[in-house]
């Protein structure tokens, strides 16, 4: 099972690569954090390592370490506004549980 993004996730992450001027997809991934032991983690990839796992979705390439891969399976990226808030919103169908603030989850 693959991960997915929407279409407005990809024309948000389009838009910050091409505003970077470089960069060939983002990184997701799991850390250990929060209250409820786990978050996930964003950043801009500009090459992609021996091990990773790269996904292509709506014409952008995702990039998941192994390790992270277990816990992401399934997983849709979409951006949203919410009032004056953005940003990126994770429904992966492996979480059984997650904090109230929406940080961290656990599984």
């Amino acid at each position: 099972m693959a991960i997915t993004i929407t279409e407005k996730a990809a024309k948000h992450i389009q838009k910050s690569l091409n505003n970077r001027g470089k960069g060939i997809g983002l990184r997701l991934g799991v850390k250990t954090s929060g209250c409820s032991g786990m978050a996930y983690a964003i950043e801009f990839v500009d090459q992609i390592e021996e091990q990773d796992q790269v996904f292509e979705s709506q014409g952008v390439k995702i990039i998941i370490d192994p390790k992270s891969l277990v816990y992401l399976k399934g997983t849709e990226l979409d951006f949203v506004r919410e009032g004056l808030n953005e940003g990126f919103k994770f429904d992966n169908p492996n979480i059984k549980d997650q904090c109230g603030c929406g940080e961290s989850f656990n599984l």
